[in-house]
């Protein structure tokens, strides 16, 4: 059950470049009877690990917009950390509560919003047509940066990756491709989960880590797959998959945890 999760979750990253974390907190919350709090530290190291796999290939390909990812990244890091504060400080129903109302909240985002931006007036951060870089003022700095601290403060609260904030915002606000929004997604997600591990990593033993091993190969063979893929897959029924996946997720871990209140 463990692999089918991790190639699930994997190739949801790989074709959206979001939802590793938001799905790989329930998956192994299901898969091994584990609290948000006891899932959250590992879905982050596997969401580190694959998202900087696909973040490479992005790279590579010439898709990622670096400079935005990085802008992204180093505000979201110190709101990581609060957000990693916050976790041990609030009880884990609470917690189970607020995961459950940002994936519905994003999955009705997505199922509301068309294929392609159709009024210039969204666009905040235009692409240069001819150097197919972004162009930047200082208002588009700071509404760039608003986006890179409100996904890290939701990774270090909750475990997730911040990709299903950064992917519909780019989506929304630039008028990038597809596969440039998920290659600059999987480099934000990458660099901040990577730095958001080395924040936990103390409280992670091996012996925690050893039942979670087959899940995190499985999402890495996942996004690979994904990747491959993703180019010939229509990016509107795409994102309509992840939202409905999201509330069937959402709706199983609420059943679970009102079932134990009682």
């Amino acid at each position: 059950m463990l692999v089918i999760l991790g190639l699930m979750v994997g190739l949801v990253l790989g074709l959206t470049g979001a939802g590793g974390g938001m799905l790989a907190v329930p998956a192994l919350m299901f898969g091994l009877q584990w609290s948000v709090t006891q899932a959250a530290p590992v879905a982050l190291m596997t969401v580190a690990l694959s998202a900087s796999v696909g973040a490479l290939d992005g790279l590579r390909k010439g898709l990622a917009r670096y400079r935005a990812a990085l802008l992204m990244a180093a505000v979201a890091l110190p709101m990581s950390a609060l957000g990693l504060m916050l976790a041990h400080r609030l009880p884990a129903s609470v917690l189970t509560l607020l995961f459950m109302v940002v994936m519905v909240l994003a999955a009705l985002r997505l199922l509301s919003s068309n294929a392609t931006n159709e009024s210039a007036e969204l666009l905040i951060i235009p692409v240069n047509p001819n150097s197919g870089r972004f162009v930047w003022t200082p208002k588009r700095v700071l509404a760039m940066s608003t986006f890179g601290a409100f996904s890290g403060l939701l990774t270090g609260l909750l475990g997730v990756g911040g990709g299903f904030i950064i992917v519909p915002v780019l989506r929304f606000f630039t008028d990038l491709s597809m596969a440039a929004i998920v290659a600059t997604s999987l480099m934000v997600v990458a660099l901040v989960s990577s730095l958001s591990v080395l924040m936990v990593i103390g409280k992670l033993s091996l012996t925690s880590l050893m039942p979670a091993l087959p899940f995190i190969f499985a999402v890495v063979v996942g996004l690979v797959f994904g990747r491959l893929i993703a180019p010939r897959m229509p990016a509107q029924r795409v994102q309509q998959s992840f939202a409905i996946l999201m509330l069937i997720v959402a709706t199983a871990l609420g059943i679970q945890e009102f079932s134990m209140l009682g």
